[in-house]
């Protein structure tokens, strides 16, 4: 009986130090994705914020070429 007893205090115990090593693990799998997801949005941003960039140039570009065109019709 006591052999019994010993086998299901080794038991209980092996299952909740597996059960604390897995949401140790889970917790930081979560974090992982946590990470990515901020990664991945700083990207997104980057990419917005060339995209804008890219739009201000082509109208200073527009702006330019509209002055030269004012300045042949002056001459």
């Amino acid at each position: 009986m006591s052999k019994l007893l010993s086998i299901l205090v080794a038991a209980v115990f092996a299952v909740s130090t597996g059960a604390a090593f897995a949401a140790k693990h889970a917790a930081a799998a979560g974090e992982m994705k946590k990470e990515e997801k901020s990664e991945m949005k700083k990207e997104e941003k980057k990419d917005e914020m060339k995209k804008e960039e890219k739009k201000e140039m082509k109208a200073e570009k527009k702006a330019k070429k509209a002055k030269k065109e004012m300045k042949k019709e002056e001459k």
